[in-house]
């Protein structure tokens, strides 16, 4: 087992030794989201697998929070947001702007990218040192800009 996913399965039963329902129940959802990825692909997952698996679940509750508050309600939004929370303590420290920038500086040099053609290249060597630390959206945006 990852040492993330243990840590995950560690903080789920101080959630429960605390009856933190909210907590407990958000945590739930990530370990339920791992053991299937684990069922249907039959592996076991690595850190950097998991760190993925708890980027795009961020990225979802995001998404849900912004579509909630479009339609008007709060209470769904709040219950997503609670659930980002808890997702987000998981998740490594987020890069800041020179950081993201140095690492797509560092890729570009080391791929020799002059053009549009390559970035594939260059988001390959960007995206696992940036996974689930800065929103990858925003990186790619960054890379075209480059080009």
């Amino acid at each position: 087992m990852s040492d993330l996913k243990q840590q995950i399965t560690e903080q789920m039963k101080a959630a429960m030794r605390a009856r933190d329902k909210v907590r407990l129940g958000a945590i739930r959802l990530i370990l339920s989201d791992l053991n299937r990825i684990e069922v249907d692909e039959r592996i076991e997952l690595d850190d950097t697998r998991v760190l993925a698996s708890l980027d795009k679940m961020a990225k979802q509750r995001r998404d849900s929070i912004a579509q909630y508050l479009a339609a008007e309600r709060p209470e769904l939004a709040d219950k997503e947001q609670q659930e980002l929370e808890v997702i987000k303590t998981f998740l490594p420290q987020p890069l800041s702007d020179s950081d993201i920038e140095q690492i797509i500086d560092d890729a570009i040099n080391a791929t020799g990218a002059s053009s549009m053609q390559q970035m594939g290249q260059v988001m390959a060597l960007v995206k696992p040192r940036v996974q689930g630390r800065a929103d990858m959206g925003q990186v790619s945006t960054r890379v075209k800009a480059r080009f």
